[in-house]
C-alpha cells in the first residue's frame, strides 16, 4: 500500500467516523423530537378530554339533548380542524361523535373503542387507508354518578410533517459536512504523513530476494518512528520465515520422491498388462467407483456453493407440503423395507407453503435416506408434519444409532462425518446435511437436530406459515 492509498484510507476512516457520529446525532435528535412531539400532542389531546369532562359533562344533567353537541362544535370545530371527538356514557352508548372531517381522511363513527379496562391513556390507530391517528382516552365520573368516556384524536400526519422536514434537513446538510470533513482531513493527512514517503519508497524495493535490507529509521520519537522500527522487525521475521519455507520445500521434495516413484511403477504395470485381465479390470473398476464418488462430491459441492451464493433460481410456487411429504415418504418405503424398517407418517392435511418442489423433495429424501442408513434392521422411522402457531413443523425421527454429543454442533458442516468409516462404506461424503441446510436457508426455513447416542435422532424443519393472501406470517 503506497502513501497515497494510506492517506485515502485514513481520510475515509475519519470521514466514516464523522458520518457515524452524525448519524448517531441525527437519530438521537429524530427520536428525541419524535418523543417530544408525541408527548406534546398527547398533552394537548389529554387537555381537551379533561376540559370536556370537567367543564361540559358536569353541566350535562338538565341540559337539552343537543346542548353537548353545540358546545363541542363551537369550542373545537372538529370537522374543520380534522379532529376526532367521541363521548360515551356507560349504559347509554355514544352520546356524541364528531362528523367526518374535511378531506375525508377518516370516518369517526368507524373508530375502534379502547379496551374496557383502560381508564386513561393514548393509542396510535392505523386505519385501512393507511391513515394513522393518535388518540387519548379519559374516563370521568360526574357528581350524579354517571360514568363517561371521552376520546380525542387527531391525524398523526402533523407530527410526520415535522419529522419529514428534519430528515430533509439532515439529508441536505450531512453530505456538505462530510465533503468539508473529507477535504480538510485529506489535507491534514497529507501533511502528517509526508515523512512516510521515504519509508514507502524504500519498502517498494524490498522483495523476497533482498530481505536482508532494512528501512531507514526516522528519529522523530512519534508513531512514525515506532512504525519504521516495527516494519524492520517484521522484515526480519519475514526473512527468517522465508528461510524456513525454503528448507521445508527441499525436505518435502525429497520425501515425496519415493511415493511418486511407486505410483509411477504401478501405472506402468497396468499399461504393460494390456490386454485387460482380471486384475486390470479390478483396478479400472475401483478407479471408476472413485470417479463416480468424486463426481457426486463435486456435484454436491457445486449445489451447496450455488445455493449459498444465491445463484440457484428457485421456482417458489404455492405447493401442498402435506401431499409432497406423503408422496416422498411413500417412495422411500422401498428402501426402508430392504432393511425391515417401519416407515410411518403423521401428516396434517392441507398444509401449504411457497417453495421449490424439487429442492424441498431433495431435503426430505436426504433426511429420510440418512435415517434409513443409520437405523438398524427392524428399526422405525416416523415422519410428522403439523402447524404450530405461525410455524409449520416437519420432523424426521428415528430410533437408530444416534449422534454423539460432540458431533451435534458439526453435523451440517461440509465433509463432517461422526463415523467416518461407516459413512464412507455407505457411500456418504458428509455433504447431504449441508445440502439440506442450504436449501432450507434458501426457503427461509430453520433446520435443527436433536439426538442421543444409542437412542436415535430427530431432524426438525420449521417453515413460516403462509396466510391466505400469500404473505408469510411472522411469529408474535
Amino acid at each position: 500500500m503506497n502513501i497515497h492509498s494510506l492517506r485515502f484510507r485514513m481520510t475515509a476512516w475519519y470521514a466514516g467516523l464523522l458520518l457515524c457520529a452524525l448519524l448517531i446525532f441525527g437519530v438521537s435528535v429524530y427520536l428525541g423530537l419524535e418523543r417530544y412531539l408525541n408527548w406534546t400532542f398527547q398533552g394537548m389531546l389529554a387537555s381537551e378530554c379533561r376540559t370536556i369532562g370537567t367543564e361540559l359533562l358536569v353541566q350535562l344533567p338538565g341540559k337539552r339533548g343537543e346542548w353537548l353537541t353545540d358546545e363541542i362544535e363551537e369550542a373545537y370545530a372538529p370537522e374543520v380542524n380534522t379532529r376526532f371527538i367521541r363521548v360515551s356514557r356507560e349504559g347509554s352508548g355514544v352520546i356524541y361523535v364528531s362528523g367526518t372531517p374535511k378531506g375525508g381522511t377518516f370516518e369517526p363513527s368507524a373508530m375502534p373503542f379502547p379496551p374496557a379496562k383502560v381508564k386513561e391513556g393514548s393509542r396510535r390507530i392505523r386505519l385501512q387507508n393507511g391513515t394513522q391517528l393518535l388518540t387519548y382516552d379519559m374516563s370521568f365520573t360526574t357528581p350524579d354518578g354517571s360514568h363517561f368516556l371521552v376520546e380525542s384524536g387527531s391525524p398523526y400526519r402533523q407530527i410526520e410533517v415535522v419529522l419529514h422536514g428534519l430528515l430533509l434537513t439532515l439529508a441536505i446538510y450531512t453530505p456538505f459536512v462530510i465533503f468539508l470533513a473529507i477535504t480538510g482531513g485529506y489535507w491534514l493527512m497529507r501533511r502528517s504523513l509526508q515523512p512516510v514517503d521515504d519509508i514507502t519508497e524504500r519498502a517498494e524495493g524490498i522483495t523476497s530476494t533482498n530481505l536482508s535490507e532494512r528501512l531507514p529509521i526516522i528519529r522523530t520519537g512519534d508513531e512514525i518512528d515506532r512504525l519504521s522500527s516495527a516494519l524492520n522487525r517484521m522484515i526480519g521475521r519475514l526473512d527468517e520465515a522465508f528461510q524456513h519455507v525454503h528448507r521445508f520445500s527441499a525436505d518435502a521434495s525429497h520425501e515425496l520422491r519415493t511415493p511418486l516413484t511407486i505410483l509411477q511403477l504401478e501405472l506402468e504395470a497396468v499399461v504393460h498388462n494390456y490386454p485387460l485381465g482380471e486384475s486390470l479390470e479390478n483396478h479400472i473398476g475401483s478407479a471408476l467407483e472413485e470417479t463416480h464418488r468424486m463426481s457426486r462430491i463435486v456435484e454436491s459441492l457445486l449445489t451447496i456453493s450455488r445455493l449459498d451464493a444465491g445463484e440457484v433460481k428457485l421456482d417458489k410456487l404455492p405447493l401442498d407440503l402435506s401431499e409432497l411429504l406423503a408422496r416422498t415418504t411413500s417412495e422411500m418405503k422401498v428402501l426402508a423395507q430392504d432393511k425391515s424398517i417401519i416407515l410411518s407418517t403423521s401428516l396434517e392435511p392441507g398444509i401449504h407453503i411457497e417453495g421449490d418442489r424439487t429442492r424441498l423433495q431433495q431435503v426430505f429424501v436426504n433426511l429420510i435416506d440418512n435415517a434409513i442408513k443409520y437405523t438398524q434392521e427392524g428399526g422405525a422411522i416416523h415422519v410428522t408434519l403439523h402447524h404450530n402457531d405461525s410455524r409449520i413443523i416437519a420432523e424426521v425421527t428415528d430410533n437408530g444409532a444416534g449422534i454423539p454429543s460432540f458431533a451435534l454442533p458439526h453435523v451440517f458442516e461440509r465433509f463432517y462425518r461422526a463415523d467416518k468409516a461407516r459413512s464412507r462404506a455407505s457411500g456418504g461424503a458428509g455433504l447431504g446435511l449441508s445440502i439440506v441446510k442450504s436449501i432450507c436457508a434458501a426457503h427461509s426455513a430453520e433446520v435443527s437436530v436433536k439426538s442421543e447416542e444409542g437412542s436415535g435422532s430427530s431432524f426438525r424443519i420449521e417453515f413460516l406459515a403462509v396466510s391466505d393472501c400469500g404473505i408469510p406470517t411472522c411469529p408474535i
